[in-house]
């Protein structure tokens, strides 16, 4: 076989009501994506699946109240990596989640077309900023999901920055770009970028820096932008800028968190589209596709939101997902996938690697 699975029900969830599980998700989505917030499990026999919501070290839910979670704030509040990690002698899935995805982009010119389309394509919610009619329209046609036609400074006004907000600064001459940086410069951010000859930008953060911008951030800025490849053409030069963005977002040690789809689905589903499993990565070894964190939601028709590596292992999760619903199973389990082998090369997959996963009916 191709997909090696060991199912492993380790336990009944002590809050096995997937109603009660919803305050879990309201909790995540009602606190500042700013703030260190991690979703533990407990992945030990007699707990398996019990949860706790902590912000910024402080618990703020648990499946199970004054229990494990209660008992051992100190210690486990202080455990901020994504996966496996270890507290009062538990072994613990840490998943700390990093928020939306959010490109923003100054300037709607040549350079910002490739940047948009690349940007949608790995599932950043793209944002321009262009105080141009014409190229604002330009930059609705290549796709961005959102576009504010106005002064860079107004745009920037309507513009909240976050620990997973990427900013890129193309505009058409240092004069705005000195605006535009001025301004995301005092926003939280993962990433800043701007295009512009090394002349170009030391003098905008020379102005920038008598007018009392912090000098430890102009520092940070990524400039020239993008990845060094020899870039040329807008093509090119997107590809550069996208790929310098995806090495500082892989860097950091967030996961994806709970994508916007399944988030929504979540808090407002209605109860004839119930139950569904929620799949999480919680452990990867090798070149499996996709990174710690990542989920699946199974609908009980099917249908699926979000990906954790499609091929042959998404589909076996899909069909046990399938017979959890079918036969009513409370309990978590936890599906070992192994895509190493002679099988897995026969069918023409290039990724290998083994993954632990997750699945928790909601």
């Amino acid at each position: 076989m191709y997909c090696k699975r060991t199912w492993n029900k380790m336990g009944v969830v002590k809050m096995s009501e997937a109603t009660e599980f919803k305050d879990v998700y309201e909790a995540i989505t009602s606190v500042s994506p700013n703030r260190q917030n991690v979703l533990y499990t407990i992945l030990e026999e007699d707990a398996f699946g019990e949860k706790a919501f902590f912000s910024d070290e402080k618990l703020i839910w648990e499946s199970t109240k004054g229990g494990f979670f209660s008992q051992n704030q100190e210690e486990i509040g202080k455990l901020h990596d994504s996966g496996q990690s270890a507290a009062a002698g538990k072994k613990l899935f840490c998943d700390c989640l990093g928020g939306e995805k959010r490109l923003v982009i100054c300037g709607g010119g040549h350079v910002s077309m490739p940047v948009i389309q690349l940007g949608a394509m790995m599932e950043f919610t793209v944002t321009v900023l262009e105080d141009r009619p014409l190229y604002a329209n330009n930059a609705r046609r290549a796709g961005a999901h959102q576009v504010i036609c106005d002064s860079f400074e107004n745009g920037l006004d309507q513009i909240e920055g976050s620990k997973d907000t990427y900013f890129v600064i193309l505009t058409r001459g240092h004069r705005y770009d000195q605006i535009c940086l001025e301004r995301i410069a005092k926003m939280p951010h993962a990433y800043i970028g701007m295009i512009g000859s090394r002349k170009r930008v030391a003098k905008v953060k020379e102005v920038l820096i008598e007018n009392g911008t912090d000098p430890e951030v102009l520092n940070q800025v990524y400039t020239p932008i993008g990845l060094n490849i020899g870039a040329e053409t807008p093509a090119e030069i997107g590809v550069a800028i996208m790929a310098e963005i995806i090495q500082v977002k892989n860097q950091k040690l967030r996961s994806c968190g709970f994508p916007t789809e399944i988030s929504h689905f979540l808090n407002n589903h209605s109860p004839e589209r119930l139950p569904a499993i929620l799949t999480t990565i919680v452990a990867r070894h090798g070149s499996a596709p996709r990174s710690v964190g990542t989920k699946m939601l199974v609908l009980q028709d099917g249908t699926t939101i979000g990906t954790i590596g499609g091929g042959c292992m998404e589909s076996a999760v899909m069909r046990r997902a399938l017979e959890m619903i079918h036969d009513g199973d409370q309990a978590p389990i936890l599906y070992h996938g192994d895509l190493t082998g002679q099988d897995a090369e026969d069918d023409g997959m290039v990724c290998g690697g083994v993954v632990d996963i997750l699945m928790e009916r909601v």
